[in-house]
């Protein structure tokens, strides 16, 4: 919707020399802007939850190596006796610092771990893909394959198709949830995708015999649906309740 402003909206951007020679400047700046409120709001507002985060800079390596626990310090005695401890509360404390480390990678390698990341990586395959040839498919000409619609009617369509979404995610999906699980609810959200994809070859073919028509906004209606449902699949809840 916001492509081409200075043809499109001309008694405001008419005049504007830099959205003439960058007409698409708009259309990436608003999302981009989008992306940085939310993430300036992660960072300085949501409240962490791990016990022991590790922190910025610890994870670009600015700090220097953090010493190990002694014996003294976890016990919590200013005793100098405590030195003299015998082994098993030594080995205690050892414990207890290995189990305060985060976990090495290999460790993680199990198979409910894997088929878990797994399926998410399937999942954002498949999101993307849809979500990255929708547009394509509606810009495309219909003897080309697609639809042939103006960036106006595209903007309003992926607009509709967003807020639709957020407003079915918030207002249905605990309850789709909760009565279906985390694993049907993921099943569903994934199985979503075939109709959506087949939706493209199908209101092709509609535009080629019947030009728009209401069948082919039925189709393309239902593709939207689709498409919401997918989404569906991002909130199942724990690889525990997953898998059991």
């Amino acid at each position: 919707m916001l492509a081409r402003p200075t043809e499109n909206f001309p008694d405001l951007f008419g005049q504007n020399a830099f959205l003439k020679k960058y007409p698409y400047f708009l259309p990436c700046a608003v999302p981009a802007t989008f992306s940085i409120i939310a993430w300036l709001v992660t960072f300085l507002f949501l409240k962490e939850t791990l016990p022991a985060p590790i922190s910025i800079r610890q994870l670009i390596n600015v700090t220097t190596k953090r010493k190990k626990p002694t014996l003294q310090n976890a016990i919590g005695s200013t005793d100098a006796s405590v030195a003299s401890i015998p082994g098993p509360t030594a080995k205690a404390v050892q414990s207890f610092d290995d189990d305060s480390r985060p976990l090495p990678l290999r460790s993680l390698l199990t198979p409910p771990v894997l088929i878990t990341a797994g399926n998410y990586a399937f999942l954002s395959l498949v999101d993307i893909a849809f979500r990255a040839i929708q547009p394509v498919f509606l810009s495309t000409p219909i003897h080309l394959g697609g639809l042939g619609l103006p960036p106006p009617s595209i903007g309003k369509l992926l607009s509709l198709s967003g807020i639709s979404n957020g407003i079915f995610q918030v207002f249905f999906f605990a309850r789709i949830h909760d009565r279906w699980g985390s694993k049907m609810t993921f099943v569903v959200g994934i199985a979503s995708a075939i109709p959506a994809f087949l939706m493209f070859p199908v209101a092709n073919a509609l535009a080629r015999t019947q030009g728009y028509s209401a069948a082919v906004w039925t189709a393309i209606g239902f593709q939207t649906i689709s498409g919401i449902l997918i989404n569906l699949s991002y909130g199942w809840c724990s690889p525990h309740n997953f898998f059991f």
